[in-house]
């Protein structure tokens, strides 16, 4: 469960459990809360443009060595069995999930939107140049 203190991370909740990929991906991906609720990681074990996306990604806030306190954005960083390594930045606004490839406001991201009963994620990842629908429904 979430570190109640910081309520962007707490929103983050709704993610928590196993979701159904499909769309122009297709698979499942798992969020879980690691010990103390600060970070959230996210195993993937997709298909997309046919390539077959295998990895676990790590979400929240960054205390860099030394630091005294948390970075302002929630950050991530994703690592792929291709050796991969991507960072985003994650955000919750009411039902909008935005996930920002590199940093908050790049021109390429992911927007969802969650359904009123929160089993439904659905929206389009876009990148200058491209992008794609997906949908995910939580698996219960």
């Amino acid at each position: 469960m979430s570190n109640k203190q910081d309520t962007a991370m707490a929103a983050l909740d709704r993610l928590a459990g196993t979701w159904e990929v499909s769309g122009e991906a297709t698979g499942q991906v798992t969020y879980s809360w690691l010990a103390g609720g600060h970070f959230l990681k996210q195993e993937v074990d997709i298909r997309q443009a046919g390539q077959h996306i295998v990895g676990i990604e790590i979400i929240g806030r960054e205390r860099l060595f030394g630091a005294e306190e948390p970075s302002k954005d929630i950050k991530s960083r994703f690592y792929g069995s291709q050796g991969e390594t991507l960072d985003y930045v994650y955000e919750i606004d009411g039902d909008t999930l935005t996930i920002w490839g590199g940093e908050k406001g790049s021109p390429a991201y992911y927007r969802a939107v969650f359904s009123s009963d929160g089993d439904t994620l659905s929206g389009d990842w876009i990148w200058p140049g491209g992008g794609y629908h997906a949908e995910q429904r939580r698996i219960r």
